[in-house]
């Protein structure tokens, strides 16, 4: 083993057994819990778009004389600020929306690529491009006829993605460990 190798092993298998245990416990949270993770998802999403929008007006504010269109970052750091404390407010609202917003996507993203699949009439029909856009149309319409069960749903293959990912890093964390002994 190379001298690298146990560096990284030395100094960074704790930091993916403590990424393991974050995942597992935020699976096992999603699972047991589905609407306490969701709440926390909409909160996390809520500070991310306050402090984007903070540092873009921030930004903003300090490049207008050398930025001709400063106010267009400004008034996207504007929005942010309130997008974020709407979402810290109104949680409930925004996991919905944001939802619905998800939903939309995939319906317009799906009808897209059923015309595009058409469009390519040099090579035919792009088969696969069509089953992915009416996959997608169809799991926009479910989304729009069955939010709470779609967003439950969700949370819950995340919860079980984040434990098969926890474990899958408890074995990475224990096989740099190993590497120690060596």
């Amino acid at each position: 083993m190379g001298a690298t190798v146990k560096q990284l092993s030395r100094s960074y298998w704790w930091m993916l057994l403590v990424r393991a245990i974050i995942a597992l416990l935020f699976g096992i949270i999603a699972i047991i819990s589905p609407a306490f993770a969701l709440l926390f998802l909409v909160y996390l999403f809520a500070a991310y778009v306050l402090i984007d929008g903070i540092l873009a007006v921030v930004v903003a504010l300090q490049e207008r004389t050398a930025y001709s269109r400063w106010w267009v970052l400004l008034l996207g750091g504007i929005s942010g600020i309130i997008l974020g404390l709407l979402a810290f407010f109104w949680p409930g609202v925004t996991s919905l929306v944001l939802f619905y917003l998800v939903a939309a996507w995939a319906i317009v993203t799906g009808i897209f690529d059923v015309i595009a699949a058409f469009s390519v009439r040099a090579r035919g029909v792009e088969w696969l491009l069509v089953l992915g856009g009416v996959l997608s149309i169809i799991i926009g319409i479910i989304f729009f006829l069955h939010p709470v069960a779609s967003i439950l749903a969700i949370v819950w293959l995340l919860g079980v993605f984040a434990i098969v990912y926890g474990v899958i890093l408890i074995v990475r964390a224990i096989q740099f460990r190993s590497v120690l002994t060596a």
